[in-house]
């Protein structure tokens, strides 16, 4: 069965760093967008970034560009989202996703992605 999941929430001070995993099972995430968003309490889920595996191409909002970077691991099938210089908004639930072939345009947008995580919490609190 194919699945994601997330790993690596927690709690962090601002201006800390925390790194988030994706990992996939039952499938390899060759040809694949992979995508974080988040959902802060009161907000609609917002996409931040996003990696095609097809090209390396990397695509993020603006709330965390600079701040946020998105890798992966080929031999381990994950992804990460290291996030540094965390700020108190960035408190929310952050899940990953991943979709065949995304189109660039499309990869920060919810709608359509084949697979998602259960989310993990990150919660940035002095």
């Amino acid at each position: 069965q194919a699945q994601l999941v997330e790993s690596g929430g927690g709690l962090v001070q601002p201006g800390g760093s925390l790194r988030l995993s994706c990992s996939a099972s039952g499938f390899t995430f060759d040809y694949f967008t992979i995508a974080w968003f988040r959902r802060a309490p009161g907000k609609e889920r917002e996409g931040i970034a996003s990696l095609s595996t097809t090209d390396g191409s990397t695509h993020y909002a603006d709330s965390v560009k600079g701040r946020f970077t998105i890798s992966r691991d080929n031999a381990k099938n994950t992804v990460y989202l290291q996030m540094d210089s965390l700020k108190l908004e960035d408190t929310a639930v952050y899940y990953c996703a991943a979709d065949y072939l995304r189109r660039y345009s499309e990869s920060l947008r919810d709608l359509g992605y084949d697979y998602w995580g259960q989310g993990t919490q990150v919660t940035v609190s002095s």
